[in-house]
């Protein structure tokens, strides 16, 4: 069902970054990082990789986080960098998460997901991650959701009770993907109304909240793009289509 996450969810902890470390000249790694040490050697210096702007390199310090820095290494900026794109701004940092994130996502078999399809030609598919007693969840499939599918845009669910396993929200959206016609048993519940309860063996929704966890969902809806892109909370249809560059 979820056989390869396991495996990805290492591989992410090795794969390099979509700015590929290899890319930076070693003499211009070692000078930007002698250079970082002699002015802060209480910090931990990691790799040192290429920035989308020409002449800034990315180096990761404490494990998790950036700064970027000159070629020399003498001067050095903190903060987020951002990307402009259609209806947002997207940390560059990010890129690296989102390429991974995408390769995680792309594990996940479609029987295991609940699909509204695209009408007609499809042109891009979009994961969620939803809650059934999120509010802005059945926001979402109530109004953006037949929308994006006009347009062409394929909704793949994934389970993610915040609640947790177990809870009442669990046992909801566990019995919607274990119901014969999982597609109506969710817009159901996203009308608050009742569906009888069946938590079948091996349903996939501990494993899909899960995997939530590991790709940074900490709320609902959730929102992944075709290359991993990930947009917490609820988006209209047309800021959504306006994003994925399909308006």
């Amino acid at each position: 069902m979820f056989k390869k996450i396991a495996g990805l969810l290492l591989a992410a902890l090795i794969i390099p970054s979509v700015f590929a470390a290899e890319d930076v000249p070693a003499d211009v790694s070692a000078a930007i990082i002698a250079k970082l040490k002699e002015a802060r050697p209480d910090m931990q210096f990691g790799g040192v990789e290429p920035s989308p702007i020409e002449g800034l390199y990315m180096v990761r310090i404490n494990g998790t986080q950036f700064l970027y820095a000159s070629a020399d290494g003498e001067y050095v900026i903190s903060g987020d960098m951002y990307q402009s794109r259609p209806g947002m701004f997207v940390p560059v940092k990010d890129l690296a998460a989102a390429k991974m994130r995408q390769q995680m996502m792309s594990t996940v078999a479609e029987e295991d997901m609940i699909i509204f399809p695209a009408v007609d030609q499809p042109r891009s598919y979009l994961y969620v991650f939803t809650d059934v007693d999120c509010g802005y969840c059945r926001k979402l499939h109530l109004e953006s959701v037949p929308e994006l599918n006009m347009a062409g845009v394929e909704v793949r669910y994934l389970a993610y009770p915040r609640a947790g396993i177990g809870s009442k929200s669990f046992k909801k959206i566990a019995s919607a993907w274990c119901a014969d016609d999982k597609q109506s048993a969710l817009t159901a519940l996203k009308n608050n109304q009742p569906v009888p309860e069946n938590i079948c063996e091996d349903n996939p929704v501990a494993a899909q909240f899960e995997l939530g966890q590991k790709i940074g969902v900490n709320g609902t809806p959730a929102l992944v793009l075709e290359d991993g892109t990930l947009i917490p909370g609820y988006r209209p249809a047309p800021e959504l289509l306006a994003i994925m560059g399909l308006n």
